[in-house]
Formats: structure tokens, sequence, C-alpha cells
């Protein structure tokens, strides 16, 4: 998963949040959690800030069993789940960001379970549509215009940028249009899809189905519907073969000798992944053993997918790959960091559009002329996790040098990379 630095209180108590368009709180351990993990920074004390207060119990919220304070209570596709008591304070992004610090809404954990349990980050912060989204409350708070951007770096860089407010699209970005009534996640109106120049053959509206296609940035890899899965797996485990041995066949003509990819036992025997041993260690060069992918939008728009859009590193197996598409027990299509790996996504609220330009990520700091440049994060353990959260019942490369002009606040987003694997229907 990514993260991103966030300051709480005065003084201020950092956090490292897991950056997540699925959900909509921001919440922290609280120093009185009666059940939560251990994580890499110390619990938030709210008696240690002077400029704390509790979320009173009002009728827009739910309340605790004393009817004194606000409460949360979110669980997650994956089946975690985070409770505890609302609270307000001083929130900042850290140095590296213009934003002034500002006060705002946000959990404090008194119980987790699952996976929120055992990972390395302290939190989420929550970048869905809702009332207590952070991006909401400084909407509110006129403080950044109704938009945000997400650049996510590669499979072996990391790193990456998130920009609150709004930017000047630039010219080569692509839009699709989002209807905020359809769900109440970020969705897009993806049409097809295309391996290698060939589209699949599919039954119309397979990636329309319950919530359409959903952009999750806190889940790590994607879901298709089965028969969208299926087609997509097929279709790059033969490309893939087929290309390679037409590179086989002209290289060992010079060469004598060519290693030919190989299918390979997955890293973790629970799962049935499908993997390729053969491709070599160099990620640049991926695209000479597996074909390229266009996703389709309705307004005719095309996003060129890398293979490092939907392969990830075989952790056991130098020069390995796997598919990191995975078949969903619903119909909705979920599209998680994998996907958007060195690509600039900005969430164009105001206007009901997202849109995609394939930049280098990881440099997008010096690019903006942003001095501080984040280090890469250190690695978490493997986990299962996805953080889309389940609604409520009643809820519905070669980019300019400067890509980012316009209103906007700009903080470093940390990468982590354990494994995420499977997606539960909400």
């Amino acid at each position: 998963y990514y993260t991103t630095r966030l300051w709480i209180g005065t003084p201020p108590q950092e956090f490292a949040l897991i950056v997540d368009t699925g959900s909509t709180v921001t919440y922290v351990p609280c120093s009185s959690c009666a059940h939560c993990g251990k994580h890499q920074d110390p619990r938030f004390q709210p008696d240690l800030s002077s400029t704390y207060q509790p979320v009173k119990c009002n009728p827009s919220c739910n309340c605790d069993d004393e009817q004194q304070q606000c409460t949360y209570d979110r669980r997650y596709a994956e089946m975690s789940s985070s409770s505890g008591v609302l609270g307000e304070d001083i929130v900042s992004f850290g140095n590296e960001s213009e934003l002034v610090p500002q006060r705002a809404v946000f959990g404090c954990e008194n119980r987790e379970t699952g996976d929120l349990y055992s990972q390395r980050a302290d939190g989420i912060m929550g970048l869905g549509r809702g009332q207590l989204s952070i991006v909401d409350q400084l909407v509110d708070k006129s403080v950044i215009g109704d938009s945000f951007s997400l650049c996510y770096g590669g499979m072996d860089v990391g790193g990456g940028a998130m920009v609150l407010g709004k930017i000047t699209p630039p010219p080569e970005m692509v839009f699709s249009h989002s209807d905020p009534f359809r769900s109440p996640y970020y969705n897009i109106e993806l049409k097809e899809m295309h391996v290698a120049g060939k589209r699949l053959k599919l039954p119309t509206g397979v990636f329309d189905g319950r919530h359409g296609t959903v952009l999750d940035s806190g889940t790590t890899y994607a879901y298709f519907q089965k028969d969208a899965f299926v087609a997509f797996r097929d279709a790059v485990r033969s490309n893939s073969f087929e290309l390679r041995a037409k590179l086989s066949l002209f290289a060992s003509q010079i060469l004598r000798e060519v290693h030919s990819l190989k299918r390979v036992r997955g890293p973790d025997p629970n799962y049935d992944d499908i993997c390729f041993s053969g491709a070599g260690r160099d990620v640049s060069q991926l695209s000479k053993s597996f074909p390229e992918v266009e996703m389709v939008f309705n307004n005719g728009n095309k996003l060129l997918l890398s293979p490092e859009n939907y392969l990830f590193r075989h952790t056991k197996l130098i020069g390995a790959y796997c598919l990191g598409i995975f078949a969903n027990t619903e119909s909705t299509t979920l599209l998680g960091g994998i996907v958007v790996r060195n690509t600039l996504v900005t969430y164009d609220r105001d206007n009901d559009r997202i849109g995609f330009l394939k930049t280098n990520c990881s440099e997008l700091w010096r690019r903006v002329k942003i001095s501080g440049a984040p280090a890469l994060a250190p690695s978490v353990s493997q986990s299962n996790d996805t953080n889309l959260e389940i609604p409520p019942a009643s809820a519905p490369s070669g980019s300019p040098a400067n890509v980012l002009p316009g209103a906007w606040h700009i903080t470093c987003i940390l990468a982590m990379f354990p494994v995420f694997l499977g997606f539960f229907p909400c």
C-alpha cells in the first residue's frame, strides 16, 4: 500500500496513514484503545494536545453509551474493522506541504480487527466522498478546490505525491466521466479492454455491474468480474508466450541461446497465482515479454497500461512475475493501486470526471521543483488487505516538465509493498 504522513494536535503527533479513496473516515489509534495492534508510531494522546476537542453527541451522529461523544464504526470488504470516537484537532501535512494547518474531525480508535490490527501503518486517510472525508472537510473550509490527485511510483522505485486542490490538466491527460450518484465510490466508465491490440470478447456491460468500475487506492491489485478475468488472463498468457517465442526465434539466430517464459508456482501456496519466470529483473524490459493493455472508456478515450500495471514481482524467484488481476466474487470491477502505477490520477470532483496521465511519479517532486523528496519507506510483512469501505445501507511516462499548474498543495507519498489478495463483496 501507499502511505502519507499526517500530523495531529498541538504539539503535533506524527502518523503514517494509508492513502485510501475507498473510504471516508481518517483515523489513528487512540491512547485509550483497548484492542489496537502495534504500529510504526505511538498512539495519539488527546490529553497531550492543547487543541484537541471531542465531537459532542448531537442528532447528526451516533453516540457512545454515555451519550457524550460522537462515534464511528467502519467495516471493510476484507473483513477488518475500526471503531472509536470522533475528535477535532489541528492537522497538517508537514514541511513538504504548502497547506497551512487546519482543524479537522478524525477518528480516535478504540478497537481495530483483522488486517488493520496487524498492519504496520498507523491508520487510514479517507479520501472518499462523505462529510467526514478529509477532502470534503478541506473543501468545505474553502482551503482547496474540489479536486485532488494521486501519483503512485512504479514497481521498484515507489514514492510519489498527493496533490490537494485543483490542477490545470496537461493536454495529454485522458478523462472518464465519474458519476457521484451511481456509487459512493469513485467510478469510471470502462467500456472495453484490449490486450496486444485485440479487443477482449466480452458481454456488453461486463464492466458496468453494481458499483461499475471503481478506483480504490487502498486496494493493491485489480479484481474483474469472472468472465472479464478469464478473458484477460488467457489473453495475457497466450500473447506473452507468443511474443516471447517471436523474440526467442530472432535472438537465437544471433545469440544461439535464449531463456523463454515458463509457468511457475506462486509465492504463496495458499493462492493459485498465475506466475511466469524468464522475463529478467529489469522492469523496463517487461514489454518484451508481456503485452500492452488498453482500457477504453465510454467516451472513446484510451489509457495505455504497461506490464507493471498488471504484474507484481514474485517474492521468491528472481526474474519472475505474477498476474495482479484476480476474479471478483461479484459484478463490481475494482481497480487498485497496481493499475495506476506511474500514472497521475486526478479526481476532479467538481466536474464529475477522473483524469489519467502516464508519467514518472517517483520524479514528480523534482519536476514541480519541490525540495525534500521522500525516501522509500521500509517494507512491511505480507498481508491480505483491501481497504474498500462497506457503505451504509442507505448510501447509494514523458510528461511536460511542469505537469501541475494551478492552485494546489502537494505532499509526499511513501510506498510500502506487502502482497494483498482477495476482494470480498460489500
